[in-house]
């Protein structure tokens, strides 16, 4: 059943302007072109930069200007296609009335955001209404956190195939990762840290590893959480942590949750960054700890923040080269354990930037396979890249986006 199926559009880009917005019209070029069966339309708030991305980026479609803020011309888009993919951050606050319309109009959505405090008070607060309407929104379709959810879903497969059985500890690994930062997620990150710092209920819901659960799933055992350089059971090397975790251990946990907890009671998720054996990998993961909490420490400080967000860090719409963009790669293990101790281990890699030219393949081919999904399968609702697109996604990332999902023996 394709549901709203007489809409004009089939997909609309919201913030085609933006640098991920650029990458992803070049994707849907490339992919669909512009005449093809694939009905899309580009949006944003200035009529003159989408007349130039669509001269940059080949994006010769229907344009429709919308500013984040105008709850009018937000419903007017939403009612206006089948699926609205958004690169709008930080969505904290830009991407609120969004969702209130999508959620309103039953039209599908997706976006690349990695601010959990952002999806938990979009899901307390539009919920009911997406489930009335039929819209499935469907947050972290990005670095954030396709390949860490798809991982574990892919990972929990192969582990039913082999044991009969599901893993109740899954532990990540970045083994490596080539790519630079955009304005765009740097703004997004500086923005929670601001919200964060005067906000005691924010900081201690940003811990709770069951926050984007369910709302009567929101406990459960206590999480592995890596603060420093550890020596690491599962690849027997120097970990460090992983700074996206604290996004993609929560997204992971709501899939489990809206699952119904089939990986059992007492599933663990855990991720960090592999960093080598011996004295050099333990010095590198000490380094590596350093640097974050150090990092961390200035952005939480409210004058240093201001100078970092002006003198040193990236801008909103500034990002890798499309040189660094072609160059950057990632690579991320999975090893899993049964409750009698079986061992599965996964691989998932990726081509190009992982945050910038691979984020924008992912984003796109979500959006495309969420046209495809049919509504008695997933109907209207909060849900995560693996309970909404599964497998139908990752045969889609393998085709066109280059990634790759390994069993290694």
């Amino acid at each position: 059943m394709k549901h709203n199926a007489d809409r004009p559009f089939d997909l609309i880009v919201f913030g085609a302007t933006s640098f991920v917005g650029q990458i992803l019209c070049r994707h849907l070029v490339e992919r669909h072109g512009t005449t093809g069966t694939l009905k899309w339309a580009i949006a944003g708030r200035d009529a003159a930069k989408l007349d130039q991305v669509a001269q940059d980026t080949g994006a010769e479609v229907p344009r429709i200007v919308a500013d984040a803020s105008d709850r009018k011309a937000l419903m007017e888009l939403a009612e206006s296609t089948r699926v609205v993919v958004s690169t709008v951050g930080p969505y904290a606050l830009y991407g609120s009335e969004l969702i209130a319309a999508v959620a309103a109009a039953g039209t599908d959505y997706c976006d690349l955001t990695g601010e959990p405090q952002w999806m938990r008070a979009m899901i307390d607060s539009h919920e009911a209404a997406a489930r009335d309407s039929g819209a499935r929104i469907v947050h972290a379709c990005g670095f954030d956190s396709i390949p860490s959810d798809l991982g574990v879903w892919f990972t929990q497969q192969r582990s039913m195939e082999l044991f009969d059985a599901p893993c109740d500890h899954v532990a990540m690994r970045v083994y490596s990762m080539k790519g630079g930062a955009s304005g765009g997620t740097i703004a997004s990150m500086m923005n929670l840290m601001e919200e964060a710092a005067s906000d005691p209920d924010l900081r201690r819901m940003l811990a709770d590893p069951y926050a984007l659960a369910p709302q009567d799933m929101r406990s459960g055992v206590p999480q592995p959480e890596l603060t420093g350089p550890a020596h690491d059971a599962a690849s027997g090397q120097w970990i460090a942590p992983f700074v996206m975790a604290g996004v993609n251990t929560r997204v992971v946990q709501r899939t489990h949750a809206l699952l119904g907890r089939p990986w059992g009671p007492e599933f663990r998720y855990e991720e960090a960054m592999v960093m080598g054996a011996g004295v050099a990998g333990g010095i590198k993961a000490a380094g590596l700890s350093a640097g974050i909490l150090g990092g961390m420490g200035l952005a939480a400080v409210s004058p240093t923040r201001k100078l970092l967000n002006r003198f040193v860090l990236p801008q909103p719409g500034e990002g890798p080269s499309p040189k660094a963009q072609l160059e950057g790669f990632f690579e991320l293990r999975f090893f899993g354990l049964t409750q009698n101790g079986r061992a599965v281990r996964t691989q998932v890699t990726g081509e190009r930037d992982p945050g910038y030219g691979c984020t924008a393949r992912m984003l796109g081919e979500a959006a495309v396979t969420l046209l495809d999904l049919d509504h008695e399968d997933v109907g209207g609702g909060f849900w995560t890249p693996a309970t909404a697109l599964g497998d139908r996604l990752i045969e889609r990332l393998e085709a066109h986006a280059g990634l790759r999902f390994n069993l290694l023996l």
